[in-house]
């Protein structure tokens, strides 16, 4: 449901300097001497050349802007005046913007805008694989590597646009109708765009379903959309979709991306299998291409997006080209100096709003997209042979979207190396760490350690990344200072939905600081509304609190064919469209939003105390040892109790440390371990602040991992709450005394 909320709960205050990593081992005096001498000359020789430059180039906020000076910048204001808003950006506090460009206000007319101002420039690459071995791990199992991957090949966006027209004409042909629905059920790949494109130009609403959702909800989709035609992947046909295919009665026509095979025997009768290049080809026929089309207009649906069941069954929101334009522009205006000569990695599932967004942004300022995937995504993924080259590496973009999963997982690898290398190396790379962090603070940027230490960490995202967007999930302020400092980027953290496009706020990228979500978006506009049973009221002080409520052109039509749910949606007396989020906020004296809580993950105690789940979660998820947890709370029960995926490494030495010994599985059933892990996490949990009653009672330790393909997270990494309960019961039991 959210494309991510991006706070964490036990920050102070929201431009406080990040604590400085600590040194393990006593300094060599001279070493720190040498270090302390090199940065003196060094400041002393580039300070009065770096201070003009950086009133040149950023005369908005000046070298001088500390940290705290440019957070304290005014983001957004409240139109009326009164302290729960609506709050607007400084520069729409007169008017939302709506559009990028006038009369573009359709996503084929974007798209075809951007062809005529850009129709020879690279738009879509993929990236050649040349052989693929299979590799037996450890445990046995066989897993396919990439063997050997090429360079990217691309199409410009003449030959998209001309690819898309073709297959838009070619479903036509094939009976399909305008403003009936067309499925797209596939990985992300230069394929799924061109498809999408081909509906909005049509006019065919376009539904999309996560790749890694489970038969019951993908039949669910189709069924309810009641879509006679599904464009999908070979290998998502062959896995997911055949086995359903009886279920879902009114399917006529399937269209596969991949060119083979080109015959597709021992499918149901009435179902015809095409490969999308000869659907192509048909629509490609002088005869059929010249045929009128009715286009798109701005109010009608241009993409019916199930959510991906965190909650639940999936819920089907319907977006309009309105909808969309008016979150592009939305999000374009907080990118400074997008232009053609980006280049951004798409590898999240577009099947999420916030890929979508992101990949329509690029597209309307005519940036190039080269494809990837989590598993091939860096030159240490799983799927990457080793010695050869990940995506980022050949790429080598200046724009990524990623989940906190992700950079989480960066953060970790990187600092475990940190740990392994000798009090020399460790030393040097922690001296240069708190030297940058400290000059962040001040305003200033530091090229000399940003070339020397912080390069090769750089490149594991191709050494080019100027923009990171965070998304899908709260993202620490430890990762985020991590990133900024070693990744030498600003990180964009926002807050969005899929009920509203994606759009909500994005942070400045010259505000640093950590636990906030940024101000309001030029497309919409947020309130603040009494949560009276979890104690947030707009009169709190020092600043306002309660649910979040978005209003704006972006807001979504509703939910599809559900109007019990859509009592989330009303309009004011302005017409105005608003969501409640179920978010729970406050606003700070900038115009800042920071997420403090929600009201699903708010669960009371049977002493009558307050817990926040995704609180506790978040503060737990710094732990070395905690690879992901999942805390629950029984309102009958006294205490909260968490479900711990651990780090292998960490625990593996753990276990060695107290002489523990057996295999990975029997470790995280063993009792001494569990133990061990609640007594570090239960130190962990106390140290960033959190109240006893928050804290974890009993652990149970599960040995596998928790990814989309389980059904236990969403592919953005959200916990399925539902799904865990399941998957643990009769763990819950056990913690909770077996009642």
């Amino acid at each position: 449901m959210h494309y991510g909320y991006f706070s964490h709960w036990w920050l102070h205050m929201a431009f406080k300097p990040f604590t400085k990593m600590k040194l393990k081992e006593d300094l060599n005096p001279m070493l720190l001497l040498l270090f302390h001498l090199m940065v003196w000359i060094y400041t002393f020789l580039t300070f009065m050349p770096s201070y003009i430059l950086s009133w040149v180039s950023r005369p908005d906020v000046g070298c001088c802007g500390s940290e705290e000076e440019r957070a304290k910048k005014m983001k957004a204001h409240s139109v009326l005046g009164c302290p729960e808003g609506p709050y607007r950006a400084v520069s729409a506090t007169k008017r939302l913007a709506t559009s990028l460009h006038p009369g573009v206000d359709t996503l084929d007319k974007m798209f075809e805008d951007a062809a005529m101002r850009f129709p020879h420039r690279d738009c879509l690459g993929t990236r050649e694989v040349i052989s693929e071995e299979d590799e037996q791990q450890s445990n046995g199992k066989v897993f396919k590597k990439v063997k050997i991957l090429g360079e990217y090949c691309w199409l410009s966006y003449a030959e998209i646009l001309t690819a898309a027209s073709q297959l838009g004409s070619g479903l036509a042909l094939l009976g399909q109708q305008p403003k009936n629905n067309v499925a797209i059920f596939c990985e992300t790949r230069a394929e799924w765009i061109i498809a999408a494109q081909a509906c909005f130009m049509y006019n065919f609403p376009l539904v999309t379903l996560y790749s890694t959702l489970g038969g019951p909800a993908i039949a669910h989709g189709l069924n309810e959309t009641q879509v006679t035609l599904v464009i999908t992947s070979r290998e998502l046909l062959e896995t997911r979709l055949k086995a359903i295919l009886i279920e879902v009665p009114r399917l006529q026509h399937i269209i596969v991306v991949d060119n083979t095979p080109t015959s597709w025997p021992g499918y149901p009768r009435g179902i015809s299998v095409h490969n999308m290049a000869a659907v192509q080809k048909l629509g490609a026929r002088p005869e059929n291409a010249a045929r009128e089309r009715k286009p798109a207009l701005p109010s009608d649906i241009a993409v019916i997006m199930y959510t991906s069941g965190s909650t639940g069954i999936p819920k089907g929101v319907m977006i309009s080209h309105s909808n969309i334009i008016a979150c592009i522009t939305g999000m374009a205006e907080r990118i400074p100096n997008l232009c053609e000569e980006d280049t951004y990695i798409g590898y999240l599932p577009l099947a999420h709003v916030l890929e979508l967004s992101a990949e329509l942004v690029c597209f309307s300022h005519g940036c190039r997209i080269g494809y990837s995937s989590p598993q091939t995504l860096a030159d240490q993924s799983t799927k990457i042979k080793k010695g050869s080259k990940g995506d980022a590496s050949a790429l080598q973009p200046t724009l990524m979207a990623a989940v906190p999963e992700i950079m989480d997982r960066i953060y970790k690898n990187v600092m475990t190396k940190v740990e392994e290398m000798n009090c020399v190396q460790r030393t040097l790379f922690i001296l240069a760490y708190n030297y940058k962090l400290e000059q962040l603070a001040k305003g200033y940027s530091t090229p000399l350690c940003d070339k020397l230490v912080f390069r090769k960490i750089r490149s594991l995202l191709g050494g080019r990344t100027r923009v990171l967007l965070s998304g899908g999930a709260p993202l620490s302020a430890t990762t985020q200072r991590f990133m900024n400092v070693c990744l030498c980027c600003p990180v964009g953290q926002g807050y969005g939905l899929t009920e509203t496009c994606g759009a909500g706020t994005i942070s400045e990228l010259w505000d640093y600081s950590t636990g906030r979500v940024g101000g309001p978006l030029v497309c919409c506009e947020i309130k603040l509304k009494d949560w009276v049973e979890g104690g947030y009221r707009r009169t709190d002080k020092p600043h306002p609190r309660g649910e979040i409520l978005i209003g704006g052109p972006n807001v979504t039509m509703g939910y599809y064919k559900n109007e019990v749910k859509n009592q989330d949606f009303f309009v004011d007396e302005n017409g105005q469209r608003w969501f409640c989020t179920g978010d729970i906020g406050e606003f700070q004296e900038d115009g800042c939003l920071k997420i403090i809580d929600r009201k699903k993950d708010l669960v009371k105690l049977q002493a009558g105390e307050y817990v926040s789940l995704g609180k506790v979660e978040a503060v737990l998820k710094n732990c070395p040892l905690v690879e992901n947890i999942c805390a629950y709370a029984n309102s009958d029960e006294t205490y909260v109790i968490g479900f711990v995926v651990p780090n292998q490494k960490q625990l593996l030495a753990l276990a060695d440390q107290y002489g523990i010994r057996g295999t990975w599985e029997e470790l995280c059933e063993s009792k001494a371990m569990e133990e061990l892990v609640l007594k570090i996490i239960t130190e962990a949990a106390l140290a960033a602040q959190l109240e006893r009653f928050e804290i974890p009672l009993k652990i149970c330790l599960s040995p596998d991992p928790w990814t989309p393909e389980t059904g236990l997270v969403t592919d953005a990494f959200k916990l399925k709450r539902k799904e865990l309960k399941t998957h643990y019961q009769d763990d819950i039991e056990r913690m909770y005394g077996g009642k």
